[in-house]
Protein backbone atom coordinates (compact mmCIF):
# COMPACT_ATOMS: atom_id res chain seq x y z
CA UNK A 1 0.00 0.00 0.00
CA UNK A 2 1.28 3.56 -0.90
CA UNK A 3 -0.13 6.92 0.90
CA UNK A 4 -0.44 10.00 -1.71
CA UNK A 5 -2.02 13.27 -3.01
CA UNK A 6 -4.56 12.84 -5.16
CA UNK A 7 -5.75 15.08 -8.13
CA UNK A 8 -9.24 16.25 -7.85
CA UNK A 9 -10.52 14.20 -10.98
CA UNK A 10 -9.10 11.04 -9.07
CA UNK A 11 -11.14 12.06 -5.89
CA UNK A 12 -14.19 12.66 -7.63
CA UNK A 13 -13.99 9.77 -9.52
CA UNK A 14 -13.30 7.50 -6.38
CA UNK A 15 -15.99 9.09 -4.44
CA UNK A 16 -18.71 9.35 -6.88
CA UNK A 17 -19.07 5.78 -6.53
CA UNK A 18 -18.28 5.25 -2.72
CA UNK A 19 -20.60 3.74 -0.46
CA UNK A 20 -20.17 6.37 1.80
CA UNK A 21 -20.35 9.67 -0.64
CA UNK A 22 -22.34 12.62 0.54
CA UNK A 23 -22.32 16.22 -0.32
CA UNK A 24 -20.35 17.34 2.78
CA UNK A 25 -17.39 14.74 1.10
CA UNK A 26 -18.13 16.58 -2.48
CA UNK A 27 -15.50 18.86 -4.03
CA UNK A 28 -18.10 21.45 -4.20
CA UNK A 29 -17.98 22.04 -0.50
CA UNK A 30 -14.09 21.63 -0.44
CA UNK A 31 -14.06 24.82 -3.11
CA UNK A 32 -16.69 26.39 -0.79
CA UNK A 33 -14.62 25.67 2.05
CA UNK A 34 -11.48 27.20 -0.26
CA UNK A 35 -13.52 30.15 -1.20
CA UNK A 36 -13.52 30.72 2.87
CA UNK A 37 -9.68 30.72 3.57
CA UNK A 38 -9.13 27.31 4.22
CA UNK A 39 -6.21 25.12 2.35
CA UNK A 40 -7.87 22.18 0.29
CA UNK A 41 -6.23 18.84 -1.03
CA UNK A 42 -6.89 15.47 -1.88
CA UNK A 43 -5.03 12.23 -0.73
CA UNK A 44 -5.53 8.36 -0.46
CA UNK A 45 -4.44 5.23 -0.45
CA UNK A 46 -2.92 3.49 -3.53
CA UNK A 47 -2.31 -0.62 -4.12
CA UNK A 48 -1.25 -1.83 -7.60
CA UNK A 49 -1.98 1.91 -8.77
CA UNK A 50 -6.30 0.54 -7.60
CA UNK A 51 -7.18 3.61 -5.26
CA UNK A 52 -8.47 2.00 -1.96
CA UNK A 53 -9.09 4.74 0.26
CA UNK A 54 -9.55 8.72 0.03
CA UNK A 55 -10.26 11.45 1.73
CA UNK A 56 -10.95 15.44 1.09
CA UNK A 57 -8.37 17.43 3.60
CA UNK A 58 -9.09 20.62 4.28
CA UNK A 59 -6.87 22.78 6.91
CA UNK A 60 -6.67 26.04 7.89
CA UNK A 61 -4.03 28.05 10.89
CA UNK A 62 -5.03 28.73 14.09
CA UNK A 63 -3.05 29.95 17.19
CA UNK A 64 0.77 29.68 16.97
CA UNK A 65 0.46 29.27 13.23
CA UNK A 66 -0.23 25.46 14.07
CA UNK A 67 -3.51 24.16 11.46
CA UNK A 68 -6.25 22.22 12.22
CA UNK A 69 -7.39 19.37 9.24
CA UNK A 70 -10.02 18.47 9.12
CA UNK A 71 -11.72 15.52 6.65
CA UNK A 72 -15.66 16.26 6.23
CA UNK A 73 -17.45 13.02 6.88
CA UNK A 74 -14.49 11.44 5.71
CA UNK A 75 -12.85 8.55 5.36
CA UNK A 76 -13.77 7.20 2.28
CA UNK A 77 -12.44 3.48 2.86
CA UNK A 78 -13.96 0.48 3.82
CA UNK A 79 -13.96 0.71 8.15
CA UNK A 80 -14.29 -3.03 8.31
CA UNK A 81 -10.78 -3.46 6.75
CA UNK A 82 -8.50 -2.39 10.22
CA UNK A 83 -5.41 -2.94 8.06
CA UNK A 84 -6.02 -0.04 5.83
CA UNK A 85 -7.89 2.39 8.49
CA UNK A 86 -4.45 1.85 10.51
CA UNK A 87 -2.52 2.46 7.41
CA UNK A 88 -4.36 5.30 6.24
CA UNK A 89 -4.74 6.75 9.61
CA UNK A 90 -1.05 6.69 10.62
CA UNK A 91 0.23 8.29 7.06
CA UNK A 92 -2.36 11.01 7.90
CA UNK A 93 -0.52 11.82 10.97
CA UNK A 94 2.79 12.05 8.89
CA UNK A 95 1.45 13.98 6.53
CA UNK A 96 -0.41 16.13 9.03
CA UNK A 97 2.62 17.01 10.89
CA UNK A 98 4.86 17.54 8.07
CA UNK A 99 2.57 20.39 7.04
CA UNK A 100 2.00 21.97 10.90
CA UNK A 101 -0.75 20.36 11.64
CA UNK A 102 -1.95 19.62 15.50
CA UNK A 103 -4.96 18.27 14.68
CA UNK A 104 -7.47 15.61 12.52
CA UNK A 105 -10.94 15.89 12.87
CA UNK A 106 -12.94 13.11 11.28
CA UNK A 107 -16.80 12.84 11.07
CA UNK A 108 -17.48 9.60 9.10
CA UNK A 109 -20.44 8.78 7.28
CA UNK A 110 -21.08 5.59 9.56
CA UNK A 111 -24.08 4.41 11.00
CA UNK A 112 -22.52 3.46 14.79
CA UNK A 113 -26.18 1.47 15.77
CA UNK A 114 -29.08 0.77 13.90
CA UNK A 115 -32.34 2.21 15.28
CA UNK A 116 -36.39 2.61 14.44
CA UNK A 117 -38.52 5.13 13.81
CA UNK A 118 -38.58 5.56 17.33
CA UNK A 119 -35.13 5.65 18.31
CA UNK A 120 -34.80 2.66 20.18
CA UNK A 121 -32.05 -0.09 19.08
CA UNK A 122 -33.08 -2.64 16.51
CA UNK A 123 -32.55 -6.05 18.10
CA UNK A 124 -29.35 -7.99 15.82
CA UNK A 125 -29.52 -4.82 13.70
CA UNK A 126 -26.01 -3.16 12.77
CA UNK A 127 -24.09 -2.44 15.51
CA UNK A 128 -20.37 -0.39 14.53
CA UNK A 129 -19.20 -0.45 17.71
CA UNK A 130 -15.58 -2.07 16.55
CA UNK A 131 -15.68 1.18 14.57
CA UNK A 132 -15.27 3.25 17.21
CA UNK A 133 -13.55 1.03 19.22
CA UNK A 134 -10.88 1.09 16.72
CA UNK A 135 -10.64 4.78 16.18
CA UNK A 136 -10.29 5.10 20.03
CA UNK A 137 -7.10 2.47 20.09
CA UNK A 138 -5.40 4.61 16.93
CA UNK A 139 -5.56 7.98 19.81
CA UNK A 140 -8.90 10.12 18.49
CA UNK A 141 -11.25 11.38 20.98
CA UNK A 142 -14.86 11.59 21.02
CA UNK A 143 -16.16 15.02 20.50
CA UNK A 144 -19.36 15.72 22.69
CA UNK A 145 -22.41 15.85 20.76
CA UNK A 146 -23.13 19.45 21.75
CA UNK A 147 -19.74 19.90 19.72
CA UNK A 148 -19.88 18.43 16.68
CA UNK A 149 -19.53 20.26 12.99
CA UNK A 150 -22.18 18.04 11.61
CA UNK A 151 -25.53 16.19 12.73
CA UNK A 152 -24.99 13.03 14.23
CA UNK A 153 -28.79 12.13 14.23
CA UNK A 154 -30.66 11.99 11.40
CA UNK A 155 -34.13 10.45 10.19
CA UNK A 156 -34.61 9.10 7.27
CA UNK A 157 -37.21 7.52 5.02
CA UNK A 158 -36.27 4.72 2.53
CA UNK A 159 -37.57 5.52 -1.28
CA UNK A 160 -36.32 2.36 -2.77
CA UNK A 161 -38.73 0.54 -4.77
CA UNK A 162 -41.88 2.38 -3.23
CA UNK A 163 -44.56 4.36 -4.94
CA UNK A 164 -45.65 7.63 -4.16
CA UNK A 165 -49.03 5.75 -3.04
CA UNK A 166 -47.01 3.08 -0.75
CA UNK A 167 -45.28 6.15 0.74
CA UNK A 168 -48.47 8.28 1.44
CA UNK A 169 -50.28 5.33 2.73
CA UNK A 170 -47.33 4.37 5.02
CA UNK A 171 -47.47 8.01 6.45
CA UNK A 172 -48.92 8.72 10.24
CA UNK A 173 -52.89 9.90 9.56
CA UNK A 174 -52.67 13.96 10.75
CA UNK A 175 -49.32 13.87 8.21
CA UNK A 176 -51.24 12.30 5.19
CA UNK A 177 -54.41 14.49 6.15
CA UNK A 178 -52.42 17.99 6.61
CA UNK A 179 -51.11 17.38 3.32
CA UNK A 180 -53.92 16.85 1.30
CA UNK A 181 -55.28 19.63 3.16
CA UNK A 182 -52.56 22.18 2.75
CA UNK A 183 -52.82 20.98 -1.28
CA UNK A 184 -56.67 21.26 -1.18
CA UNK A 185 -56.69 25.10 -0.60
CA UNK A 186 -54.30 26.07 -3.56
CA UNK A 187 -50.29 26.09 -2.17
CA UNK A 188 -48.12 25.83 -4.61
CA UNK A 189 -44.62 25.16 -4.90
CA UNK A 190 -41.28 27.00 -6.70
CA UNK A 191 -37.86 26.46 -6.80
CA UNK A 192 -36.27 30.32 -6.55
CA UNK A 193 -32.98 31.17 -9.30
CA UNK A 194 -30.53 32.87 -8.50
CA UNK A 195 -31.37 35.91 -8.34
CA UNK A 196 -34.24 35.39 -6.07
CA UNK A 197 -32.25 33.53 -3.02
CA UNK A 198 -32.15 36.72 -0.87
CA UNK A 199 -36.02 35.27 -0.18
CA UNK A 200 -35.11 32.42 1.32
CA UNK A 201 -32.62 33.97 3.29
CA UNK A 202 -35.19 36.60 4.38
CA UNK A 203 -37.43 33.80 5.94
CA UNK A 204 -34.47 32.06 7.50
CA UNK A 205 -33.34 35.22 9.08
CA UNK A 206 -37.55 35.36 10.45
CA UNK A 207 -37.09 31.56 11.69
CA UNK A 208 -33.54 31.98 13.17
CA UNK A 209 -34.53 35.35 15.26
CA UNK A 210 -37.88 33.57 16.69
CA UNK A 211 -36.13 29.81 17.40
CA UNK A 212 -32.62 31.55 18.29
CA UNK A 213 -30.29 30.12 15.82
CA UNK A 214 -27.66 31.93 13.47
CA UNK A 215 -28.60 32.47 9.94
CA UNK A 216 -25.54 31.75 7.28
CA UNK A 217 -24.93 34.99 5.00
CA UNK A 218 -26.95 35.15 1.72
CA UNK A 219 -23.20 34.39 0.10
CA UNK A 220 -23.66 31.26 1.21
CA UNK A 221 -26.98 30.30 -0.13
CA UNK A 222 -25.45 32.03 -3.55
CA UNK A 223 -21.95 29.86 -3.72
CA UNK A 224 -23.94 26.96 -3.19
CA UNK A 225 -26.63 27.57 -5.89
CA UNK A 226 -23.32 28.62 -8.28
CA UNK A 227 -21.16 25.17 -7.10
CA UNK A 228 -24.08 22.79 -7.33
CA UNK A 229 -27.30 24.10 -9.53
CA UNK A 230 -26.02 23.47 -12.70
CA UNK A 231 -25.45 19.56 -11.87
CA UNK A 232 -29.19 19.75 -10.76
CA UNK A 233 -27.73 18.43 -7.13
CA UNK A 234 -29.34 21.62 -5.09
CA UNK A 235 -33.29 23.37 -5.28
CA UNK A 236 -34.75 26.51 -2.85
CA UNK A 237 -38.44 26.13 -3.03
CA UNK A 238 -40.70 28.48 -1.46
CA UNK A 239 -44.53 27.69 -1.04
CA UNK A 240 -47.07 30.32 -1.87
CA UNK A 241 -50.57 31.46 -1.39
CA UNK A 242 -52.62 33.49 -3.92
CA UNK A 243 -55.24 35.47 -1.56
CA UNK A 244 -57.44 35.84 -4.39
CA UNK A 245 -57.78 32.19 -5.32
CA UNK A 246 -57.84 31.26 -1.83
CA UNK A 247 -60.42 33.91 -0.74
CA UNK A 248 -63.32 32.39 -3.32
CA UNK A 249 -62.25 28.96 -2.72
CA UNK A 250 -63.19 29.77 1.02
CA UNK A 251 -66.26 31.80 -0.49
CA UNK A 252 -67.43 28.88 -2.60
CA UNK A 253 -66.78 26.40 0.40
CA UNK A 254 -69.23 28.98 2.77
CA UNK A 255 -71.72 29.68 -0.01
CA UNK A 256 -72.46 25.61 -0.68
CA UNK A 257 -72.66 24.65 3.09
CA UNK A 258 -75.04 27.64 3.43
CA UNK A 259 -76.68 25.89 0.00
CA UNK A 260 -76.72 22.25 2.43
CA UNK A 261 -77.92 23.79 5.30
CA UNK A 262 -80.59 25.60 4.10
CA UNK A 263 -82.07 22.29 2.39
CA UNK A 264 -82.51 20.45 5.65
CA UNK A 265 -85.93 20.53 7.44
CA UNK A 266 -86.30 20.71 10.90
CA UNK A 267 -86.48 17.21 11.88
CA UNK A 268 -85.07 16.30 15.41
CA UNK A 269 -82.56 14.14 13.48
CA UNK A 270 -80.72 16.93 11.37
CA UNK A 271 -80.16 18.89 14.64
CA UNK A 272 -76.28 17.14 14.98
CA UNK A 273 -76.24 17.76 11.22
CA UNK A 274 -77.08 21.15 11.32
CA UNK A 275 -74.74 22.49 13.94
CA UNK A 276 -71.41 20.97 12.27
CA UNK A 277 -72.75 22.96 9.31
CA UNK A 278 -72.68 26.51 11.48
CA UNK A 279 -69.33 25.47 12.65
CA UNK A 280 -68.46 24.89 9.42
CA UNK A 281 -69.90 28.30 8.09
CA UNK A 282 -68.18 30.06 11.40
CA UNK A 283 -64.56 28.66 10.34
CA UNK A 284 -65.39 29.77 6.92
CA UNK A 285 -66.43 33.26 8.22
CA UNK A 286 -62.87 33.47 10.36
CA UNK A 287 -60.58 32.58 7.52
CA UNK A 288 -61.88 34.83 5.51
CA UNK A 289 -61.89 37.51 7.84
CA UNK A 290 -58.13 36.61 8.59
CA UNK A 291 -57.24 36.40 4.81
CA UNK A 292 -58.62 39.87 3.80
CA UNK A 293 -56.59 41.01 7.06
CA UNK A 294 -53.51 39.22 5.29
CA UNK A 295 -54.05 41.17 2.22
CA UNK A 296 -54.69 44.55 3.91
CA UNK A 297 -51.67 44.27 6.03
CA UNK A 298 -49.15 43.63 3.63
CA UNK A 299 -50.59 44.92 0.59
CA UNK A 300 -49.97 41.41 -1.68
CA UNK A 301 -52.26 39.70 -3.62
CA UNK A 302 -49.54 36.28 -3.18
CA UNK A 303 -47.44 35.68 -0.18
CA UNK A 304 -44.78 33.51 0.56
CA UNK A 305 -45.01 30.86 3.41
CA UNK A 306 -42.14 29.14 3.90
CA UNK A 307 -38.76 27.97 1.89
CA UNK A 308 -36.42 25.03 2.48
CA UNK A 309 -33.06 23.78 0.91
CA UNK A 310 -32.66 20.40 -0.68
CA UNK A 311 -29.32 18.91 -1.50
CA UNK A 312 -30.24 15.67 -4.25
CA UNK A 313 -26.61 13.37 -4.85
CA UNK A 314 -27.79 9.78 -5.26
CA UNK A 315 -28.59 7.80 -3.58
CA UNK A 316 -30.20 10.21 -0.83
CA UNK A 317 -32.46 13.49 -1.22
CA UNK A 318 -31.06 15.96 2.00
CA UNK A 319 -33.27 18.28 3.36
CA UNK A 320 -30.91 20.65 4.40
CA UNK A 321 -32.52 23.33 5.90
CA UNK A 322 -36.11 25.57 6.36
CA UNK A 323 -37.99 28.17 7.89
CA UNK A 324 -41.67 29.53 7.70
CA UNK A 325 -42.97 32.98 8.46
CA UNK A 326 -44.78 32.41 11.97
CA UNK A 327 -48.05 34.12 10.95
CA UNK A 328 -48.48 31.87 8.31
CA UNK A 329 -47.62 28.52 10.12
CA UNK A 330 -51.03 27.71 10.37
CA UNK A 331 -51.45 26.77 6.74
CA UNK A 332 -48.82 23.63 7.67
CA UNK A 333 -47.22 24.41 4.09
CA UNK A 334 -43.95 22.59 5.26
CA UNK A 335 -45.39 19.37 4.71
CA UNK A 336 -46.23 20.12 1.03
CA UNK A 337 -42.72 20.45 0.68
CA UNK A 338 -41.56 17.59 1.62
CA UNK A 339 -43.95 15.38 -0.11
CA UNK A 340 -43.10 17.71 -3.32
CA UNK A 341 -39.53 16.29 -2.15
CA UNK A 342 -40.05 13.00 -1.31
CA UNK A 343 -42.46 12.64 -4.90
CA UNK A 344 -38.90 14.15 -7.01
CA UNK A 345 -36.78 11.74 -5.13
CA UNK A 346 -38.95 8.73 -6.27
CA UNK A 347 -39.14 9.85 -9.82
CA UNK A 348 -35.54 10.10 -10.07
CA UNK A 349 -34.52 6.81 -8.69
CA UNK A 350 -33.53 8.06 -5.24
CA UNK A 351 -33.08 5.45 -2.80
CA UNK A 352 -33.91 7.85 0.49
CA UNK A 353 -35.14 10.96 1.31
CA UNK A 354 -32.71 12.47 4.16
CA UNK A 355 -35.27 14.75 6.64
CA UNK A 356 -31.10 14.97 8.52
CA UNK A 357 -30.77 16.39 11.79
CA UNK A 358 -32.85 16.00 14.70
CA UNK A 359 -31.82 16.12 18.28
CA UNK A 360 -29.57 13.28 19.71
CA UNK A 361 -31.27 10.20 22.07
CA UNK A 362 -34.44 11.68 20.79
CA UNK A 363 -36.54 8.83 23.02
CA UNK A 364 -35.15 10.75 26.36
CA UNK A 365 -37.85 13.69 24.60
CA UNK A 366 -34.84 16.38 24.85
CA UNK A 367 -35.55 19.86 23.45
CA UNK A 368 -36.84 20.20 20.10
CA UNK A 369 -38.36 17.36 20.10
CA UNK A 370 -41.12 18.37 17.86
CA UNK A 371 -38.23 18.63 14.83
CA UNK A 372 -38.40 15.02 15.08
CA UNK A 373 -42.24 14.83 15.78
CA UNK A 374 -42.79 16.24 12.47
CA UNK A 375 -40.32 14.17 10.12
CA UNK A 376 -41.45 11.10 11.63
CA UNK A 377 -45.14 11.48 10.89
CA UNK A 378 -43.65 11.05 7.24
CA UNK A 379 -42.86 7.52 8.45
CA UNK A 380 -39.18 6.20 8.57
CA UNK A 381 -36.25 5.61 10.43
CA UNK A 382 -33.96 7.09 12.90
CA UNK A 383 -30.05 7.39 11.81
CA UNK A 384 -27.34 7.58 14.57
CA UNK A 385 -23.60 8.11 13.31
CA UNK A 386 -21.02 7.54 15.12
CA UNK A 387 -20.02 11.12 15.86
CA UNK A 388 -16.89 13.56 15.10
CA UNK A 389 -13.42 12.45 16.03
CA UNK A 390 -10.02 14.67 17.09
CA UNK A 391 -6.25 13.14 16.28
CA UNK A 392 -4.17 14.61 18.01
CA UNK A 393 -1.22 15.57 16.49
CA UNK A 394 1.32 17.71 18.38
CA UNK A 395 1.64 19.07 21.95
CA UNK A 396 -0.13 22.09 20.72
CA UNK A 397 -3.25 19.94 20.55
CA UNK A 398 -4.20 19.82 24.33
CA UNK A 399 -2.45 23.77 24.84
CA UNK A 400 -5.15 24.94 22.07
CA UNK A 401 -8.11 22.86 23.98
CA UNK A 402 -6.79 24.42 27.41
CA UNK A 403 -7.47 27.78 25.87
CA UNK A 404 -10.62 27.08 24.32
CA UNK A 405 -12.23 25.56 27.60
CA UNK A 406 -10.97 28.64 29.26
CA UNK A 407 -12.67 31.06 26.99
CA UNK A 408 -15.80 28.95 26.77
Amino acid sequence: MKFTELTEEEYEKFWETHPLKTFLSAKEIGHLRKNNGWDLKYVGVKKDDSLMAATMLVSIKRKFGKKEFYSPRGYLLDFNDTKLVNYFTEELKKYIRKNNGYVLRIDPYVIYKQRDIDGNIVENGIDNSFIVNNLYELGFKKVPTKNMEQVGWMFSLNLDGKSEKEILNEMKPNTRNTIRKASKIGITIRELDYNELDKFQDIMIQTGERKNFSVRKLSYYQNMYKLLHDKNQIKYVITELDLNNYLNKLKEDRKNRVDELAKLNDAKYNDGKKKSLNNEILSFDKRIKETNDIKKSTGKDKIILSGSMFIMIQPEVIYLSSGNYEEYLHFNSQYLIQWDMIKYGIENKFKKHNFYGIPADINTHPKDYGIYEFKRGFNGYVEELIGEFELPISKEYYILKLIHKIRK
